[in-house]
């Protein structure tokens, strides 16, 4: 039969895991695509748009700052996301991964290192970075500055 005192003593684990269930949480809410942010972008991507960056704001963070500019699907039926990211020097935003759907990043500003299949390759400004879907890839920026890149990615899973 459990003491006070292991009680006691299991206070601390319980809260930690109580923390790390919370987060475990909100990551898994995040990363949920919202469907009313997709209608509004499925509405904006009916007609032709000017997406205002200026407009939009930034979502601070660490390793990168992320500015969502739209998320919805196209009239021929696919899933579409954009936003720009500021990337810190020597970061990267996650692990390499793959998904489902198509990304493009356009390098804007700063020295990345693109992974795609185990092979790695410089990308500066101008550079745009392909990743097909399903294939392993990943960023990290190799320079001394924010790296600015601008994302999209297109694809079935990003309808919602």
């Amino acid at each position: 039969m459990p003491t006070r005192r292991h009680v006691v003593c299991s206070l601390p684990a319980l809260l930690l895991l109580r923390d790390a269930a919370t987060q475990a949480q909100a990551t898994a809410a995040e990363s949920k695509p919202d469907p009313a942010r997709i209608a509004r972008g499925t509405d904006l991507f009916s007609h032709n748009e000017v997406f205002r960056w200026q407009e939009t704001p930034v979502q601070p963070g660490k390793p990168t700052a992320i500015q969502s500019l739209a998320q919805g699907a196209l009239p021929t039926g696919e899933g579409v996301e954009m936003h720009n990211t500021v990337l810190q020097p020597g970061m990267e935003p996650h692990p390499p991964h793959r998904h489902e759907h198509s990304e493009w990043l356009l390098i804007r500003e700063g020295q990345c290192e693109w992974l795609l299949e185990g092979k790695r390759a410089a990308a500066g400004p101008g550079d745009i970075c392909y990743a097909a879907s399903m294939q392993l890839h990943g960023i990290r920026n190799v320079g001394t500055t924010p790296a600015r890149y601008f994302v999209m990615a297109v694809g079935p899973n990003l309808k919602g």
